[in-house]
């Protein structure tokens, strides 16, 4: 009987101590949930707060400084200014409160194009109506002088229409667009668009096809040739900024991207497909020929004419594309958005060679008897 007891007890005891660790590891259990739980809430708590902070932050950043305010503040925006310039420049005024929330509240409404000048500006005034303000120019002084400069004109064009405007000498203007200290003072201020191509051997002008052909507003008489160059590329790196995902798609840089829509833009006409020309110009590059276009061998005599001859094509000319393959050195005009869009997204075509005719059209052409029977049809009396 002993023994029955024995294991009786025994068996009792084991199941005991297994209850008793079960009833341990419950309370661990529990302990550890509460742990967890607890931690959680502390990490949302966290998160809460700071991402209630940085909403609040934000969401007073973006209010005026004082919205009762009667100040009247003069902000000059100086040619050239970036983004995130105009914005440092606004709140050490004390017109904005974070130039960094301004600069992404920017970015994210796709706002651009603003003008430098000299500004009356208020605290007590909103984010969209400064940025109304940068967009329209409302500034202190009245416009005094407008530069025109149109698609396709060439550097020593417009260095001619800058003289005429500012009664300034077009030789000297010349001289100085072409002077190496100004060029490289140029490079550094805009990298992204002034590379080291436009240095490159045989390139006749470094900033030929960079000035972009646009209306400029100036609020002097005689703006310096600096800050006329100063507004147009800036212009030039605005455009380009919006093609820069195509241009690393293609993967063609600024410069290549500048000469193709050059050519694009002196061969084209206001009746022409620019992208027909363009896939043209590709055609014939991808199959080694020649681009044998006539506004370069123009441009590698210096002159403008009507009608390029046979006699004409001899020069011996780097620019000269009846006589090199591939790209001139560098651009030979300056070229508007229609080009450069249709030197990154030429038309789809089997077509070798272009006629453009007295009339304005372009006569597209596959083979080179059908471009020669064309050419007999159109043209005559070509030399």
């Amino acid at each position: 009987m002993s023994d029955e007891k024995n294991i009786k007890d025994s068996k009792t005891d084991k199941k005991q101590v297994i209850s008793e660790k079960l009833v341990e590891q419950q309370k661990e259990a529990r302990i550890v949930r509460k742990i967890v739980f607890i931690t959680s809430i502390v990490a949302i708590l966290l998160i809460g707060a700071i991402g209630g902070g940085g909403y609040y932050y934000i969401k007073e950043a973006l209010k005026p400084v004082d919205e009762n305010s009667k100040k009247i503040v003069d902000v000059n925006i100086p040619i050239g200014s970036s983004t995130t310039g105009i914005g440092q420049i606004l709140e050490d005024n004390g017109i904005i409160r974070d130039a960094r929330v301004f600069k992404y509240y920017v970015k994210f409404k796709n706002e651009a194009g603003f003008m430098a000048g000299d500004y009356k500006m208020k605290p007590s005034m909103t984010l969209p109506e400064i940025i109304t303000s940068l967009k329209t120019g409302k500034v202190m002084q009245e416009v005094v002088m407008k530069i025109t400069i149109p698609e396709g004109k060439q550097l020593k064009q417009i260095a001619g229409i800058i003289a005429e405007k500012t009664q300034q000498d077009e030789e000297e203007i010349f001289n100085q667009l072409n002077d190496k200290e100004f060029i490289n003072k140029m490079m550094g201020k805009y990298p992204d668009v002034l590379t080291e191509d436009i240095l490159k051997e045989n390139v006749k002008y470094p900033l030929e096809g960079y000035l972009f052909p646009a209306t400029y507003p100036f609020y002097s008489e005689k703006p310096t040739v600096e800050e006329i160059v100063t507004v147009m590329l800036t212009k030039t790196k605005e455009v380009l900024g919006e093609f820069s995902g195509q241009m690393e798609e293609r993967e063609m840089t600024t410069h290549e991207l500048m000469t193709m829509a050059s050519l694009i833009e002196e061969e084209a006409t206001e009746k022409v497909d620019r992208d027909k020309i363009a896939s043209v110009f590709y055609n014939r590059l991808e199959d080694g020929m020649m681009l044998q276009t006539d506004p370069t061998v123009l441009y590698a005599h210096g002159e403008h004419k009507d009608r390029v001859f046979y006699k004409d094509l001899e020069i011996d000319d780097p620019y000269n594309t009846y006589k090199i393959q591939g790209l001139p050195p560098g651009p030979i005009a300056n070229p508007g958005v229609m080009s450069i869009e249709a030197a990154l997204a030429p038309a789809d075509t089997d077509h070798m060679y272009f006629l453009a005719t007295s009339t304005g059209d372009v006569l597209f052409s596959k083979t080179l008897a059908e471009h020669n029977r064309k050419v007999n049809e159109h043209i005559t009396n070509k030399k």
